[in-house]
């Protein structure tokens, strides 16, 4: 419904191709030429500068651009809420997590939703916490479940749960019997990290930091983005990771792995990421619903099944 100009300029300056916007639109290149050209003798002023590495705005085609983004979004909220009131609820409900909530609350979560939701389909993006909230915040998906509340004005974060965390270890290690280890204990040995710029290796540096050990000093053996890849290198032998009760519930099983508790103890925050000023469809308020009212439970169930995979271990 959004005029086409818009959309069609809005797609050049985000992608800062006139090539690649063609592309992403299922258009040919002077198709969007004519587009741009259009809007820019509609304004009487050039919004583009074009140059050999592609495109830039002008101090106008910032303005339009900026425009642009709020008109094409409210056209896309119209276009929910009229679709609301003459069908049934359904569509795309588009998540962003990061990894470790992908691998000990999502599954869980979609599970009971997926059950009572069976038009609605969520499409889920998994990545670092910090790129998932700028994509909330740029209104490329709906909501995110992370473990850190972005510092932005455009976004409103609700935490729903806290997650203990613990050192992991092989079950034949010599720390596995202890009762709980300090960050002066697991410095030295080889760290399964999590990859930089992850909101679980911010939380695990700060538990270093508070002992007085900064990044460099740590003995870091490899990187990885997913919980259930650094648990297995760890029962491989290859070191020690930090993980989240909830990971540890569902994928720590199997006798090779023995979890200490960190002293002092270190938790990571479930939050709720969302727009604040974004019309919520239909099925994104339901899903919202569904969290606040399962979070709880989920966690009770985490809780019960690490406590049995630790009295099997004893």
């Amino acid at each position: 419904m959004a005029d086409r100009r818009l959309q069609v300029f809005s797609a050049v300056a985000k992608l800062g191709s006139f090539t690649r916007a063609a592309q992403h639109l299922y258009m040919t290149q002077p198709a969007v030429t004519f587009q741009v050209k259009q809007l820019e003798e509609h304004f009487n002023t050039r919004l583009l500068e074009r140059g050999h590495n592609g495109v830039t705005l002008t101090e106008a085609g910032e303005v339009v651009r900026e425009y642009a983004e709020q008109i094409l979004a409210l056209s896309q909220e119209l276009e929910a809420r009229m679709a609301e009131l003459s069908a049934t609820p359904g569509g795309t409900l588009a998540l962003g997590v990061s990894a470790t909530v992908a691998a000990g609350w999502l599954p869980w979560l979609l599970e009971g939703f997926c059950a009572r939701h069976a038009q609605v389909m969520p499409r889920v993006a998994v990545g670092a916490a910090q790129a998932m909230a700028l994509r909330v915040a740029n209104r490329e998906i709906d909501l995110g479940l992370m473990e850190i509340a972005p510092a932005s004005g455009a976004l409103a974060c609700e935490q729903l749960a806290e997650d203990e965390l613990y050192a992991v270890l092989p079950q034949s290690h010599p720390l596995a019997a202890a009762t709980a280890l300090t960050a002066a204990e697991l410095q030295p040995l080889p760290w399964i990290a999590y990859d930089e710029g992850c909101a679980l290796r911010a939380l695990c540096e700060e538990f270093f930091a508070r002992a007085g050990m900064d990044a460099a000093s740590l003995n870091v053996r490899t990187q990885l983005g997913s919980p259930e890849a650094a648990l297995h290198l760890v029962a491989c032998g290859q070191g020690f990771t930090i993980a989240p009760g909830a990971a540890l519930a569902r994928f720590g099983a199997g006798g090779k792995l023995a979890w200490v508790a960190l002293a002092p103890k270190l938790v990571a925050p479930l939050y709720l990421i969302l727009p604040k000023d974004k019309y919520r469809i239909r099925q994104v308020a339901a899903f919202i619903e569904h969290v606040r009212q399962n979070v709880p439970a989920i966690g009770q169930e985490n809780a019960r099944l690490l406590r049995g995979a630790m009295m099997q271990g004893e």
